[in-house]
């Protein structure tokens, strides 16, 4: 997939481009910008302000600990462009598989995203994308629909062991950091293509040592400091979350994953 001359053009870039390794294949490299599709305009309307000066404030911080991609408006100030957003290329950058490393970043991410960010931003609650479906789910907002047969016992089974236990309040925060960490040329942790959620701390942590230990090769040994209390139920809510959204159907290997969450 590439962008059109029109979306080159907007955003100010040659039309020499090239894939980015790495995510679902789809994202190119034209100039110094990173070019992706599927982006919902409306989401990056108030994401990407909230992103940006974050961006820039980490990047001038010394010692530097985090950073955060910097989104990149087109010459006429859109964020979106017939599906395609942008963010400033880093050379050299290269995808952190270290679990702990996703862990630290998430910790740092979501304390500078909660001082930042007080009440959930206009329009978080209005996506209607199978993640934000699976997430409403998950946090039993709405009923699962469509559940494919080979999946319906491990959610009947996770959804059944669900409780009231509290695990903090909602805050900004990214569903999504397995695998959109980058280290950059000086091995800084890089955030990448924040997808947004006003949910718990605890469960996009859950999400993160889930995603790590199903898909990344992590150690499956962490999930056994997830099978009790509060993280117990983070844990099942981002496993509900993880397989309504999840277009593989890798039932065998969250059952696996989760064996100590659910024994």
């Amino acid at each position: 997939m590439k962008p059109s001359a029109h979306v080159l053009d907007l955003f100010a870039v040659p039309d020499d481009v090239r894939s980015v390794p790495g995510g679902r294949g789809y994202s190119v490299v034209a100039g110094d910008l990173v070019l992706s599709p599927g982006r919902d305009e409306a989401v990056s309307g108030w994401l990407n302000p909230i992103l940006a000066p974050l961006a820039a404030e980490l990047d001038h911080e010394r010692p530097r600990s985090l950073r955060v991609a910097m989104p990149i408006p087109t010459r006429e100030l859109q964020w979106v462009v017939d599906g395609w957003g942008a963010t400033r290329f880093e050379p050299d950058a290269r995808q952190c598989r270290d679990l702990d490393v996703l862990l630290a970043t998430g910790r740092l991410l979501h304390a500078r995203l909660a001082s930042r960010v007080t009440s959930p931003p206009p329009g978080i609650g209005d996506r209607t994308d199978r993640w934000a479906r699976a997430a409403r789910v998950a946090f039993g907002e709405s009923q699962p629909t469509g559940i494919p047969n080979e999946m319906v016992p491990l959610v009947s089974h996770l959804m059944a062991a669900l409780d009231d236990t509290g695990f903090g309040p909602d805050q900004l925060v990214h569903g999504d950091l397995a695998g959109n960490v980058l280290l950059d040329a000086d091995g800084i942790p890089l955030v990448i293509d924040v997808s947004a959620y006003w949910r718990p701390v605890l469960w996009a942590e859950a999400v993160t040592v889930l995603d790590g230990v199903v898909s990344m090769g992590a150690d499956a040994g962490v999930m056994a400091g997830w099978s009790s209390g509060p993280r117990r139920q983070a844990m099942l809510r981002a496993a509900i979350f993880r397989l309504l959204s999840d277009e593989r159907l890798r039932v065998g290997d969250y059952r696996t994953a989760l064996g100590p969450v659910l024994s």
